[in-house]
């Protein structure tokens, strides 16, 4: 089954709030996968660990290596409001598109006290300099309120108060770029060892880096989904990972994209008419039946929440009937969902 199936977009399920994983397996390559072949439209169950045999030797995984940044800080107003503030998108020096709440009741110019992790006053300050739609622009007084008061930035699902442990656990092990608001999480499954174990069966790796911003957080509310509106996120694409993609196509190998961030890195750069001005900038890409891939030939990919774009973009890689189909196994067979649970690979 392919992109042209006639069937509607793939945008909701009925999940059982006790699939939602609030702890990540350990160790990392332990939690479950499944493969979907597109060609025989058929599932089958297997682990993490697994993926060094379910790939071809001279298959090339590409990962985002963003790494998430201390991004949640809590504040109080000088009334005693308490203020919550997630930093999605540093715009300059120490200035930072975000989510604020409550946004409406703040004044342009206001100065918030912000919260130690205990809760108690600290000597630092933000000011909310203003808002554009449901989003916020603050500037803090120095870089060092993330380090010192900043808090892991799960995700509202995780029904627990985030721990001293999730500020790496929530990272994959080859992050190294700070400026992500969320994990790019499919790649959160993978271990030294098993990256080890891929390069050992002739299968390379190669990187690039999406800051993972707004969009993860934000769900399909129009009737079209033709009409919903992307937010840009900031991407890099080394020189040498390109050709390495470039080399992996012509040469008839598969380039796997680890997560959806990935696949709309490669996905935008392939598009281009421009190659070498396209290897950074912004990207707003909107992957959505129908479709043609032009560089992406499998994906790693986790489970995602209904009416997102996420869902919509392995619709269009794998055909809505079939991914209807692996989100109804997934649940029938206990696996575990979105950022903490399991995941898929789509050949």
């Amino acid at each position: 089954m392919g992109a042209s199936d006639a069937d509607a977009p793939f945008l909701d399920y009925e999940l059982p709030p006790e699939r939602i994983a609030q702890e990540p397996a350990e160790p990392r390559d332990a939690s479950r996968l499944l493969l979907v072949d597109r060609a025989r439209g058929a599932l089958t169950d297997y682990r993490f660990r697994d993926l060094p045999e379910l790939l071809a030797p001279g298959d090339l995984i590409v990962v985002n290596d963003s790494r998430v940044v201390s991004a949640r800080i809590a504040a109080r107003r000088s009334s005693g409001g308490r203020v919550e503030i997630l930093l999605l998108e540093e715009r300059e020096e120490r200035r930072w598109r975000a989510l604020v709440r409550p946004l409406a009741r703040l004044r342009v110019g206001e100065e918030l006290i912000v919260l130690d992790r205990d809760g108690r006053d600290s000597d630092r300050r933000v000011c909310f300099e203003g808002r554009s739609g449901d989003l916020g622009f603050v500037r803090l007084d120095a870089q060092s309120v993330v380090d010192a008061y900043g808090q892991t930035p799960l995700p509202p699902y995780i029904r627990r108060v985030a721990t001293g442990d999730d500020r790496e656990r929530y990272q994959t092990v080859y992050a190294d770029r700070d400026g992500s608001a969320a994990a790019p999480t499919a790649g959160l499954h993978f271990t030294e060892g098993l990256i080890e174990r891929c390069r050992s069966r002739g299968i390379r790796f190669a990187r690039l880096t999406l800051h993972v911003g707004i969009d993860t957080f934000r769900p399909i509310t129009t009737d079209n989904v033709a009409s919903h509106r992307m937010h840009s996120e900031w991407y890099s694409v080394p020189a040498e990972t390109w050709r390495d993609v470039v080399t992996a196509r012509a040469a008839g190998r598969r380039v796997v994209s680890v997560g959806t961030t990935t696949t709309r890195v490669l996905e935008t750069v392939a598009g281009s008419s421009d190659t070498a001005a396209a290897l950074t900038g912004r990207t707003s890409i909107y992957i959505r039946p129908p479709y043609t891939f032009n560089a992406v030939g499998a994906q790693i990919t986790n489970f995602h929440l209904p009416r997102t774009t996420l869902l919509l973009m392995i619709g269009a890689f794998a055909g809505n009937r079939l991914m209807r189909s692996a989100y109804r196994h997934a649940i029938d067979h206990d696996y575990r969902f979105y950022s903490f649970g399991d995941a898929m690979l789509i050949v």
